[in-house]
């Protein structure tokens, strides 16, 4: 039974020791099988727990190589994973003066009194003064009261300490161990760690520059049952891609023939300010909603969000034919909405607000009250209009330094997808930036499924200082040039 496990072990004592160098390209399977006096079967299982160790890397066509460096992991995007002094992975935007922004709308929380409530717990569904001030800061965001835009019912909304959190408990409800979720074949590397903690299986999705492809989730979903569908329609994260409005409705209309939930993730999607709608817009009870505050304001101390859908409305009753004969009318009883009851309680929100419970990722009293005062204050809205004027200049940091290359970029997001020049794979050009002191995220990190790793990089712009960025951008364009 174990081994496979065995023979993996030897390879990774070659590895570790210098016997077999990064780069460096394992035999084909069945060349391995015949050294190796196995079954071509159990060499696949070798080669699959060497992925699975994050020793090697399988690219389609090419082989399967010793990887550069340790890869990083899922937390790599919300923790720093490196000592490099100019950090491309870490990706949390702050502005100059935030601090005293959010220093004087804090000033209220320290009194006795005040600190006293805000130092309770909180349920799931926060207060009503939260609801309500989220509810209207996304609505505002997302065009609320104007044709087809998307406006949350405070009702609807539940609360976590992050956004991260709040995609765990809305799969966590949404799909049992064992379950399947579509995704981007290119995903937020912390779904994929979720995922695994679930014991729920990733199946990439094909894409095309409009967006998911809707015949691939169906063919998917035929090929088995699919639980949910999750998605990052607006400034996808690693490659900026924005869906258009013509490829949500389809998806909508996908979903909705399917029967499938989707969970939606909008945490960056703050910046984009000319955004089709959110898919929330188009299936409105399909729809579970992802959004936070880490982006807008900052990681410490934030809450996440997670809008639940819509109650489908119950359809009225047709009133029974009245004989003639009886003159008092036939009474018609009238549907009580899904919604009725607590906040978040109506139509499987319930079931959402004790999945949080029981995770332990219902936020915190102290934070909630925070992010209330900072959106009533108008704080995050200056923080929010801030952010996009400094993305927008970073972007043009990029257009400069990276003139020429292969970059997928959108001039409103923090990040940058980088398609590499041959001969340049993912891992070698992560370990080469490295040494110049430059972390930057190799496209492994994002890929779902074995054999999918682009020979890209994804490079987050929020975190450096604008020079320290510039410079750290000449000096990778150098290096991808000259090697």
């Amino acid at each position: 039974m174990n081994d496979y496990r065995r023979i993996a072990d030897l390879v990774a004592e070659d590895i570790a020791s210098g016997r077999l160098r990064p780069g460096d390209r394992l035999p084909p399977q069945r060349a391995f099988a015949r050294r190796r006096r196995i079954a071509p079967s159990t060499a696949g299982r070798v080669y699959a727990e060497l992925v699975r160790r994050g020793l090697v890397v399988g690219e389609v066509g090419r082989g399967t190589f010793v990887r550069a460096a340790p890869p990083p992991s899922g937390r790599a995007l919300a923790e720093p994973a490196t000592a490099a002094p100019v950090n491309l992975e870490l990706n949390y935007p702050v502005m100059d003066g935030q601090s005293e922004l959010l220093g004087n709308a804090l000033t209220p929380l320290l009194r006795p009194d005040v600190l006293a409530d805000a130092t309770r717990t909180a349920p799931a569904a926060g207060t009503p003064r939260a609801r309500e001030a989220v509810a209207a800061l996304l609505a505002r965001e997302c065009g609320g009261g104007q044709s087809g835009a998307w406006s949350p019912a405070p009702d609807r909304i539940l609360f976590t300490g992050n956004a991260r959190q709040a995609i765990a408990g809305a799969l966590a409800s949404l799909s049992r161990p064992g379950g399947r979720v579509g995704v981007e074949s290119l995903t937020y590397p912390l779904v994929k760690e979720i995922a695994e903690r679930l014991s729920v299986t990733l199946v990439p999705l094909a894409s095309d520059e409009e967006g998911i492809l809707p015949a691939a989730l169906e063919t998917a979903h035929r090929r088995a049952p699919l639980s949910a569908l999750y998605v990052q329609p607006t400034l996808h994260n690693p490659t900026s891609l924005t869906t258009t409005g013509r490829r949500r409705q389809e998806l909508a209309d996908a979903v909705r023939h399917l029967g499938l939930p989707v969970v939606e993730d909008r945490i960056w999607s703050f910046l984009h300010t000319d955004a089709p709608p959110p898919l929330a817009a188009y299936a409105p009870e399909r729809t579970y909603v992802v959004d936070g505050l880490s982006k807008r304001v900052a990681p410490g101390l934030t809450v996440g969000f997670l809008v639940l859908p819509m109650p489908m409305p119950m359809p009225m009753p047709m009133p029974m034919p009245v004989p003639t004969a009886v003159q008092t009318p036939v009474p018609v009883p009238v549907p009580v909405p899904a919604s009725a009851g607590a906040p978040g309680t109506g139509s499987g929100g319930g079931h959402v607000a004790a999945t949080l419970r029981s995770g332990g990722w219902t936020a915190s009293r102290f934070a909630l009250e925070a992010a209330v005062r900072w959106i009533e204050d108008g704080v995050v809205d200056r923080l929010v209009a801030a952010k996009r004027a400094d993305a927008a200049r970073r972007q043009r940091l990029v257009a400069e330094h990276l003139d020429g290359f292969a970059v997928r970029a959108d001039p409103y997001g923090y990040y940058v997808w980088w398609e590499l020049p041959p001969p340049w794979r993912a891992d070698t050009f992560t370990a080469a930036a490295a040494e110049r002191g430059i972390a930057v995220t190799p496209g492994s990190a994002f890929a779902v499924g074995p054999g999918a790793a682009p020979d890209a990089v994804r490079l987050g712009l929020a975190s450096a200082p604008p020079p320290d960025l510039a410079a750290a951008l000449r000096t990778l364009a150098e290096a991808a040039r000259h090697g």
